[in-house]
């Protein structure tokens, strides 16, 4: 493979698909805005190299894809500033194509694809959002895909549920295992027992280096499912049940998020996508699966034991 570039690398995804590349031989440029999270993630890594970059300045964004073949795109913002996604990849693309990117990997969200019409959902449900952050990221999709129409570079876009992992803290269950482990009330978003999935991040890397070598993963839009359909609340109970704890939980629901948003502004973000938990997307990734065999995913009761153990040492 040319020399690969993961963009917004600091976050636990970008540690995934480095421990990936890195456990298939393959160097790669790890890139973020913070040098030294990037040294604590990736300093002991000879195939890493770290690049910072300021996504604000065109020739800093230049300077961090100079000499990349493939892009893989990871760059996250506050929840409350969704309305950067499109034009931090627009700036992206226009350095890309002056710097001459052969690929672009999207990883992206199921939040376009809006309230589910059918169960599960395949690529090619209509991508008809009615959130603001599912317009942004709808956006962030659509300039990608125009750049592939164009043919300034290929791409591809990697479609993630909601995802979870040892030492994540931006995951919504990262409250609940650390009050699973050190006591304290859990406070989650409801409602609880509706079906709902998660990906465990650490088989995320993995995937992405078997789709960056199917010449087949290009030029269109890919789910990634999770083991299967769960409930927040069955994750709790495993959770609970490895501490040995007594379960304490306090659920948020809409009208509570409404009511708490009036003075956190985060949460007052999450209200909007409050269907996710009452008309949850479930992944159908048959499609994946075919172009790549067999997909190797950790079962909710392994990956909880990964959080429960990541937190307690």
């Amino acid at each position: 493979m040319s020399r690969i570039t993961l963009l917004g690398a600091s976050g636990a995804m970008g540690k995934s698909i480095a421990d990936a590349l890195r456990n298939a031989g393959e160097p790669y440029r790890v890139v973020a805005r913070s040098r030294s999270a990037l040294q604590a993630a990736f300093a002991s890594d000879p195939q890493a190299e770290i690049v910072t970059w300021d996504p604000d300045n065109p020739e800093s964004v230049r300077a961090a894809l100079r000499g990349t073949g493939t892009l893989i795109y990871l760059v996250g913002v506050a929840y409350d500033q969704f309305r950067l996604h499109p034009p931090l990849m627009k700036a992206t693309l226009e350095a890309a194509k002056l710097e001459g990117v052969e690929r672009l990997l999207l990883i992206s969200t199921v939040y376009p694809y809006g309230v589910p019409q059918t169960m599960p959902v395949k690529e090619t449900h209509p991508r008809d959002t009615q959130t603001f952050k599912g317009r942004m990221r709808k956006d962030q999709q659509d300039l990608v895909m125009a750049a592939g129409a164009r043919g300034d570079l290929q791409y591809a876009i990697l479609v993630l549920p909601d995802f979870y992992g040892p030492g994540m803290d931006k995951s919504f269950l990262s409250g609940l295992f650390t009050a699973a482990v050190k006591g304290g009330v859990a406070t989650m978003l409801g409602p609880i027992d509706k079906p709902h999935e998660f990906v465990f991040v650490p088989d995320v890397g993995p995937v992405v280096v078997a789709m960056l070598r199917n010449p087949g993963a290009w030029g269109r839009l890919w789910n990634l499912a999770g083991p299967g359909v769960t409930t927040q609340r069955a994750i709790a109970d495993m959770a609970y049940k490895i501490t040995g704890r007594k379960r304490r939980l306090l659920v948020a629901g809409k009208t509570m998020l409404r009511m708490i948003g009036i003075f956190d502004p985060i949460m007052r973000e999450l209200v909007e996508m409050n269907y996710l938990l009452t008309n949850p997307v479930i992944l159908d990734d048959s499609d994946l699966r075919g172009l790549l065999g067999p997909i190797a995913k950790t079962s909710y009761e392994d990956g909880v034991r990964a959080c429960i153990k990541s937190l307690s040492k």
